[in-house]
């Protein structure tokens, strides 16, 4: 709001200044007085406030499950997203926080639609949960780590036949021991 009435007593003085001495302030008036609207524009927003059941824009209230998508767009500051409802009315919501805020807003407006699209992509499937309705679990197989040379691989394999087909380590200290 501070940046739209600085814009607005800035726009004020150049129109001054131009009609008294230098009629090019005019153009300099026009600019920032149509930054000063926009800026003013967005300082009068409705809050946009975050609820467990819903989200709050003003006084209209949209149920979680209402929300069928949440498209962003490339704007981050100001952030704007594209929500459409579940009668495919869309909204355009306008917030004019700082980077961390719009982040913040956008991370948890996603988090909350759990039955919308987020930028065409289905809700788990975004986050990176398991898909409703694959039964198949995905299984990666183990990785197998190179411990020996090829030739020790050999070696030890031929070792193991060895003892498998006489059936204990020291063949003279075998019938002590039992």
């Amino acid at each position: 709001m501070e940046a739209g009435l600085a814009a607005l007593a800035f726009g004020a003085f150049s129109a001054w200044y131009g009609f008294v001495r230098w009629s090019p302030a005019h153009v300099a008036a026009v600019l920032f007085l149509a930054t000063a609207g926009a800026f003013l524009y967005l300082a009068f927003r409705p809050p946009i406030e975050i609820y467990e059941t819903h989200l709050a824009i003003g006084r209209r209230h949209i149920p979680w499950g209402e929300i069928r998508r949440v498209d962003r767009t490339g704007w981050l500051s100001p952030l704007v997203v594209r929500i459409t409802l579940f009668d495919n009315r869309r909204l355009l919501l306008l917030y004019p926080g700082d980077p961390d805020s719009s982040n913040s807003l956008l991370r948890h407006l996603r988090r909350s639609a759990r039955e919308a699209l987020i930028d065409g992509i289905p809700y788990r499937q975004f986050w990176g949960e398991p898909v409703r309705g694959s039964s198949e679990a995905r299984t990666l197989p183990s990785p197998q780590f190179r411990l020996l040379r090829p030739e020790d691989e050999a070696e030890v394999e031929r070792i193991y036949q060895r003892l498998k087909a006489v059936r204990h380590l020291d063949p003279d200290n075998s019938t002590d021991e039992e």
